[in-house]
């Protein structure tokens, strides 16, 4: 799915959706996809002359391709980041990379998914993790 059809699952918006496509594979997993184009916020000040996608940005991304993993149960609700660990970064990710996500769900709890996931570009690992989610309902007025 491209960034429209992810528009549809996911409360995120331009400047803060971080994927540009996500294809749900017949194994269970999310295979997400964002190409750093170089004017990116984040990339403001970190670092001028030498832009690097920030470590926090690249776990953004990656939560957000999982995250369509349990779509079906976000209507109604956000999915909120409740934890992150063993994360690592490997290799800086910079303006014309394309990064890789591969992503699936470990388990879940009632609202609570735990996931791993990690993010490749030219098939050279730059960051991996484990990572939980919690689902709450949206206020209505």
């Amino acid at each position: 799915m491209e960034k429209e059809e992810i528009k549809k699952l996911l409360p995120h918006r331009d400047p803060m959706l971080l994927v540009d496509r996500v294809t749900l594979t017949e194994d269970g997993k999310a295979m997400g996809q964002y190409t750093v184009k170089g004017d990116e916020f984040f990339l403001q000040g970190h670092f001028p002359g030498n832009p690097v996608v920030p470590g926090v940005i690249l776990c953004e991304m990656m939560a957000q391709a999982c995250c369509v993993l349990f779509s079906d149960k976000i209507e109604g609700s956000t999915p909120f980041f409740t934890g992150l660990n063993n994360v690592k970064f490997k290799n800086k990710v910079v303006p014309g990379d394309t990064i890789d996500f591969e992503c699936e769900i470990t388990r879940s709890l009632g609202n609570f998914f735990f996931a791993s996931g990690k993010g490749t570009v030219n098939n050279k690992l730059a960051v991996s993790g484990d990572f939980s989610f919690a689902l709450v309902k949206n206020n209505t007025v």
